[in-house]
């Protein structure tokens, strides 16, 4: 049976008492989180949630997130997590494109959402405990469900104004699980830390609930503490890990980081951005036991389309792997044509676990795919051996704290003020978050403008880590002679400054 619940009942069934989920020292097992799952998507029943329906979650790390995620695919409905981060108005767009039914909130959020559409629950923290504690309800039977049903609605930061609502069905779900299950060597044994927020496909997905497909443990954090993460890995001796670049540097540079024994890590996979070699060297002097697995993904593709192979970190450094199993990866000339070892383009990606488009937007989807190709707009190029290189970035993506940031999303809210005449957002370099966004203004005529005024202007327009921490303000923009504005030259221009 098809059912995001079906292999968790398969492990209540022969490891009942094994332990499924951790969160803050409570232990969940197997059969107790079948029985969650059964109960919760039976509230949801109550709730007049139908199959098809979105149920949309606003929530950071907890219990009642996973308990919700797997209800929502036990009763046949659509999961759509949001970021914790955003604004009332980004959450209130999401919400209303997706037409979500009902949105479950954390308290700390309730603010957030209240600008949105759908019937709102909120969660105290005995339901973020407990999601059965959101309201009575009766245990439900799971529903059989197709590979090409749609699972979840996983809203991405991409090159145009709004998010786009990524469809991931269940055929890209179990692919994803076993081309990553197989590359990782997952199993009932793994013990994974879990400490990005599950909003977001690095935590859920790379692997993440795979590791409960295999029969093994998520310690989920509720938000990143680099002692607590420490204090997790060696009380508990996880020996997995997906870690976002600035949680790594945090790790390597929390204080008194010596006293934990950390010798049960096995692995952790990165992303978000190229990995120094020098961090790769600092990480395995730590982690002695464990290898640092740079990794390359979309939300477009459940992530994790390579992965870095054991031994060949320091021999392919720069490199963020090869293709997992059932993935694809091709390197495409501005013509179309595909090219050869060593040569530069766009990175296409091909495979079942690659999703079928975006949420109401088939213009949209039809211009990311040539074909059965998915068009990533990263650029890059493969070796002699198939070891993907990346070389420059989605086009007018900031990446900070492994957190995608669309400038033309931040564009598009400055240009709401009327001192302004041009804007070009960009990432700097920053030592702690990899990129922070940067705002390049070109004033109306006679107008005048500082940073604090563009901040206030952003603040409840955009969440916070999208706010540009600078704003310079210039004559003019650099532009190419067709008039596009030369983002990669304005990057260069203040990285050298």
């Amino acid at each position: 049976m098809i059912n995001l619940s079906a292999f968790i009942a398969y492990h209540a069934r022969v490891a009942p008492d094994r332990p499924a989920l951790m969160f803050e020292n409570a232990s969940v097992s197997y059969a107790q989180f079948e029985d969650r799952i059964a109960r919760t998507g039976g509230w949801l029943v109550g709730m007049g949630i139908a199959p098809g329906d979105v149920v949309a979650v606003f929530m950071k790390n907890c219990l009642a997130f996973m308990d919700l995620a797997f209800a929502v695919s036990h009763i046949g409905a659509v999961f759509l997590p949001i970021n914790f981060r955003l604004s009332a108005d980004e959450v209130a767009y999401i919400v209303g494109d997706a037409g979500a039914k009902l949105l479950v909130v954390d308290e700390e959020l309730s603010a957030a959402a209240a600008r949105a559409s759908a019937k709102i629950v909120v969660a105290d923290r005995a339901a973020q405990a407990d999601a059965t504690r959101l309201g009575a309800g009766s245990s439900v039977e799971m529903r059989a469900l197709q590979k090409s049903d749609l699972y979840r609605l996983m809203y991405t930061s991409g090159t145009t104004d709004r998010p786009k609502g990524v469809m991931h069905t269940y055929d890209n779900f179990y692919w994803k699980s076993a081309g990553l299950g197989v590359a990782l060597g997952i199993g009932a044994d793994t013990r994974l830390l879990t400490t990005g927020p599950l909003y977001h496909v690095g935590a859920f997905d790379l692997p993440g609930i795979g590791v409960l497909w295999a029969g093994g443990m998520m310690y989920v954090h509720r938000e990143f503490d680099a002692a607590a993460c420490l204090e997790s890995i060696a009380r508990h001796r996880l020996n997995a890990a997906w870690l976002a670049p600035v949680m790594t540097s945090a790790l390597l540079a929390c204080p008194g980081r010596e006293k934990y024994d950390v010798s049960s890590l096995r692995w952790a996979i990165g992303g978000g951005e190229r990995t120094p070699e020098q961090r790769i060297r600092d990480f395995s002097g730590y982690f002695t036991n464990a290898r640092y697995i740079d990794a390359y993904g979309l939300t477009e593709s459940c992530s994790g389309d390579t992965l870095m192979e054991p031994d060949r970190e320091i021999e392919k450094i720069g490199s963020v792997g090869r293709a997992i199993p059932h993935v694809e990866v091709r390197i495409r000339s501005s013509d179309g044509a595909f090219v050869e070892a060593n040569e530069e383009g766009e990175i296409c990606l091909r495979g079942p676990k690659v999703a079928q488009g975006y949420w109401n937007a088939p213009e949209k989807t039809k211009a990311s795919f040539s074909g059965e190709w998915f068009l990533t707009g990263d650029v890059g190029y493969l070796d002699a051996d198939g070891f993907l290189f990346l070389t420059d970035r989605k086009k007018d993506m900031i990446i900070s704290g492994g957190e995608n940031i669309a400038s033309s999303e931040v564009e598009r809210v400055i240009y709401q003020m009327p001192e302004v005449a041009e804007v070009a957002v960009i990432g700097a370099p920053d030592e702690k978050w990899g990129e922070t966004p940067v705002a390049i203004v070109v004033l109306a005529p006679g107008a005048e403008l500082d940073h604090e005024k563009l901040v206030a202007h952003c603040e409840g327009k955009l969440a916070r880590f999208k706010i540009p921490k600078r704003t310079i303000l210039r004559e003019t923009l650099l532009r190419n002679p067709s008039g596009k504005i030369l983002k990669r030259l304005l990057r260069e221009d203040i990285a050298g400054s």
